[in-house]
């Protein structure tokens, strides 16, 4: 039998799934487009589920509609998951997501080859909706709101009931879905970074600390809107020039804060909009994420506090309209330390780095130990047909969740 420490997951392998699945949704443009519960997405799911059946694992389909693999352990304890998602943005690219279930795959085909059974089982997850609603890993972390299906609208069109019946799932029964620690010990999701953290370090692999919080705020400003021409300065409540400074302090909040969190105006509307008139209203939203919930909280009491220094000022009316409150998950740091641990071994160089984007790690957390990998992506490009991760870094990034599966079904 194989000594662990020499597996090595098949490249030629991993990356001819990742080519084929990118064929399904392909748009002359070469990005991928599979939304969530389409056609094409369930095109990829039926491939994906052969895969997971020729590799010798058992499948099946919860009421969240999550397509989730199980390769048999040795004992009957809970089991070490992996995976990711396949649904893409309208634009995508062939590896967000699919990075991550494909190599989860490979690493059972890897043990299947070898004719290896670890203590745990092993699960590979296909979440579903993961670039829209996350309602497949908020069913799996009991965080779905079950009353309100209304929150949850599909791209297509379809209500939510239906889509989910299209999967094989059923919205009646989604808290069945649930999971504990009596199901997941653990749950580690490899992913392209989606940003040039990890290429501008030259690091191979990326540790992830954790997934960010996010707080979304937004802000209405009324003004008075007046004739450009007649109006003095020193007499006018012009909304822009109050849009204008909370634009600055957003920036400036981020800035100043010791954890390096990010801060984004990124939607602003401007109201009559034209060009011989003072600006009577506007409205924008506020986009924060830090790992920290204590420096998301200090940035939402500052903003508010220079908001109102800026209404007073400027003679302006404005009011703010919490969006969204989603709270951050740290990497447990024991699957931290045995990623950094791996990448020793295999001698690839690493960095640990936040993922400031959202994932379904971010829901699994909740409920059991969580752990990221990140293998770099091209010029930082995602969601795009621009995006790309080298074939090599594909194989590092899938080794590395092997051998870190590996060592974490002797410490569970």
């Amino acid at each position: 039998m194989i000594t662990t420490s020499l597996l090595s997951i098949n490249g030629d392998r991993l990356n001819d799934s990742i080519n084929r699945l990118a064929r399904i949704g392909k748009q002359p443009s070469g990005s991928i487009c599979r939304l969530a519960f389409t056609p094409e997405d369930l095109q990829a799911r039926y491939l994906v589920q052969q895969w997971m059946v020729e590799a010798g694992m058992s499948v099946k389909t919860d009421a969240a509609g999550n397509l989730i693999g199980t390769y048999a352990g040795k004992e009957n304890i809970p089991a070490l998951a992996t995976g990711s998602h396949i649904d893409t943005v309208p634009s995508g690219g062939r590896f967000d997501g699919v990075l991550g279930v494909l190599a989860g795959i490979e690493v059972v085909r890897t043990l299947r080859d070898n004719d290896l059974r670890l203590r745990h089982p092993i699960q590979v997850i296909v979440f579903t909706d993961e670039e829209s609603s996350m309602i497949g890993s908020q069913a799996i972390a009991g965080t779905v709101l079950l009353n309100a299906p209304e929150q949850y609208k599909p791209k297509v069109g379809e209500s939510i009931q239906a889509c989910l019946e299209n999967l094989g799932g059923n919205w009646d029964d989604l808290a069945t879905a649930k999971c504990t620690r009596a199901d997941l010990t653990a749950f580690v999701e490899l992913h392209v970074e989606q940003g040039a953290v990890l290429e501008n370090t030259q690091a191979e692999i990326g540790v992830v600390q954790g997934v960010v919080g996010m707080v979304r705020e937004a802000i209405a400003i009324t003004g008075q809107a007046n004739h450009a021409g007649t109006t003095p300065m020193d007499t006018r409540q012009d909304a822009l020039v109050a849009a204008a400074q909370i634009v600055l302090t957003v920036q400036e909040i981020a800035r100043q804060m010791p954890s390096r969190p990010v801060a984004t105006v990124g939607y602003l509307t401007v109201s009559p909009n034209a060009v011989n008139i003072v600006p009577g209203q506007v409205e924008l939203t506020v986009d924060m994420r830090d790992l920290s919930k204590d420096c998301l909280n200090q940035m939402r009491m500052q903003l508010k506090q220079a908001v109102e220094a800026i209404a007073t000022a400027t003679h302006t009316a404005i009011q703010i309209t919490p969006l969204l409150n989603v709270e951050p998950t740290p990497a447990m740091p024991q699957i931290q330390d045995t990623i950094e641990l791996v990448c020793r071994e295999l001698g690839l160089s690493y960095c640990y780095l936040p993922s400031r984007a959202g994932h379904d790690a971010l829901e699994v957390g909740r409920i059991t130990d969580m752990g990221m990998i990140f293998v770099p992506s091209q010029s930082g490009v995602s969601h795009s047909e621009a995006e790309y991760t080298s074939p090599q870094q594909c194989v590092q990034g899938a080794n590395v969740l092997l051998h870190t599966l590996l060592k974490l079904d002797k410490i569970y």
